[in-house]
């Protein structure tokens, strides 16, 4: 079994690089002994056990699919009955799997373990439950590559599962617990989520952090998703830095040990969306267009080559876009967008004026080499304006494979690579 904490030293530090470790967020259901009474489960999101006199407390239960698969992975080291689940927020990778361990409880005659989370978490269910087709919808989008790997986020024809258990135990701002002999306090902060909590536990000097910290760069702008909090969050990072832990645990990617190691990996998060936001802002309050700002507000491009800060998963600029609908609304600046023709409308007039929607695929296509971004709006036009067309779908698909392949996070891979499967579809028909 590795030792998760040197790995993540050596990263860090700088002995090892990714390429030579492999992924940071790895998905094996294995579980491995961190520290003393303390494990974790690698899982699509992880699972965070601590030993008490009284059982065992865990951090988040992973996705409906792998629920089942961590309690076997926790069985093959402990039989204590579970105490207590907390949820670190409420998306349903943290969430899904809560049904194995309370069928587990039933099965082995033991107490259902007691729920805690955020206030939120309920709510987010709620809307869960209200927008099931939508979320299945970009779950497939976004996720598609790991379900056709065999790591699936749902179970089912419904996105979330009527097994998944609400908190019993719910609070606003901060909790205290005292689970088994074991004091743990809770705390509520925005991040990417409303519902966040990231937990100390003193005894260990540890820190839970959810998906504070996702060994890549923050998921504070997903374009599919409701609003994230990236001043909020920048906050928790301090205050986690503040704290002084030895011991840091996230919900998805490699623990890390160490004081100065911790507190140095959140100030560089903090500062990066810090970064973001006071550009963002700024370029508002002068009045610029969001266009303007998508294309002039970038990050170093030494930060983002820090083994924590990849942008693999989300990326800056959709953090830029999610500042701006945080605090401008979604207008963006441009009247013409206020109240637009509709796409397809706009795109027969494009097309006419350039001699037919052929010529706008065909100009896509040379294009795509030096100017991806723009082949895109014309391979899209041109769709839209003979959408029977299965040649140009041949172009729109090329074209959005090639976008896939240029791109870094796997947000933009997904949408880019669901678009040019939709017009391969179009060709099969």
């Amino acid at each position: 079994m590795p030792n998760l904490l040197e790995i993540s030293t050596a990263v860090i530090d700088g002995g090892r690089t990714t390429d030579e470790v492999g992924p940071m967020n790895r998905i094996n259901h294995e579980l491995s002994v961190v520290a003393d009474g303390v494990a974790m489960v690698e899982a699509f999101s992880h699972c965070v056990l601590f030993e008490t006199e009284d059982g065992l407390l865990a951090f988040d239960t992973s996705g409906p699919p792998g629920g089942g698969r961590v309690v076997e992975a926790i069985r093959g080291w402990r039989k204590d009955r579970f105490n207590t689940l907390v949820y670190t927020h409420g998306h349903l990778d943290h969430v899904g799997g809560s049904g194995a361990f309370l069928a587990d409880a039933q099965a082995n005659g033991q107490p259902t373990p007691k729920v805690a989370g955020h206030e939120n978490v309920s709510r987010r269910f709620d809307r869960y439950q209200w927008t099931s087709g939508y979320n299945m919808v970009i779950n497939r989008r976004q996720f598609g590559q790991f379900s056709r790997r065999g790591y699936s986020l749902t179970d089912g024809d419904g996105f979330l599962p009527e097994s998944a258990a609400r908190p019993d135990l719910t609070y606003s701002d901060r909790l205290e617990l005292a689970v088994g002999g074991l004091d743990v306090v809770l705390n509520h902060a925005k991040g990417e989520t409303d519902d966040h909590t990231w937990a100390w536990i003193p005894a260990h000097k540890a820190i839970c952090a959810g998906d504070f910290f996702i060994w890549c760069f923050p998921n504070a702008g997903n374009p599919q998703k409701v609003q994230r909090y990236p001043v909020e969050w920048a906050a928790a990072m301090r205050d986690m830095a503040a704290q002084g832990a030895e011991l840091f645990l996230p919900a998805h990617g490699l623990p890390i040990e160490g004081e100065a190691r911790i507190r140095g990996v959140l100030i560089d998060v903090a500062e990066a969306l810090e970064f973001l936001v006071e550009r963002t802002v700024g370029a508002m309050n002068e009045g610029a267009r969001l266009n303007e700002i998508v294309h002039e507000v970038k990050i170093d491009p030494a930060i983002l080559e820090k083994p924590y800060l990849k942008p693999i998963y989300d990326e800056p600029e959709f953090i830029v876009r999610n500042i701006w609908r945080l605090y401008g609304g979604w207008y963006d600046g441009n009247p013409a967008h206020l109240k637009p023709a509709e796409e397809s409308v706009l795109a027969r007039e494009l097309a006419s004026l350039a001699g037919g929607a052929d010529r706008l695929a065909e100009r896509a296509q040379a294009l795509a080499a030096e100017d991806v971004r723009l082949a895109c709006h014309l391979a899209e036009m041109a769709v839209q304006a003979d959408p029977e067309n299965k040649a140009l779908h041949a172009i729109r698909a090329e074209v959005y494979q090639h976008r896939r392949s240029v791109e870094s996070s796997l947000m933009a891979k997904g949408i880019f690579g669901a678009a040019a499967n939709e017009s391969l579809s179009q060709i099969e028909d």
